[in-house]
């Protein structure tokens, strides 16, 4: 298997930038989402809780446990084609 050429600094710096602005960028959308909609979702219920606080307690917490996965992911691929 054929090696790829290897990323220059600036091109490494680059996308990591661009990764980090968008996971940023999804991380205070998922907050600011669950709590400016919170009086519209509160009408709604799952398992007998207010679908606003399952969001804030459960739902963002797994979408920011989601977003450090992938940013490790990414950033080691990043980091060992920079290598």
């Amino acid at each position: 298997m054929p090696r790829q050429p290897r990323l220059s600094r600036a091109a490494h710096w680059r996308r990591a930038r661009r990764l980090t602005a968008l996971l940023l960028s999804l991380w205070l959308l998922t907050g600011f989402c669950a709590a400016f909609f919170a009086r519209e979702l509160a009408g709604l219920s799952v398992f007998g809780w207010p679908l606003s606080f399952y969001l804030a307690a459960q739902g963002a917490s797994l979408v920011y446990l989601a977003i450090l996965g992938c940013y490790a992911w990414r950033m080691r691929k990043l980091d060992k084609d920079a290598a």
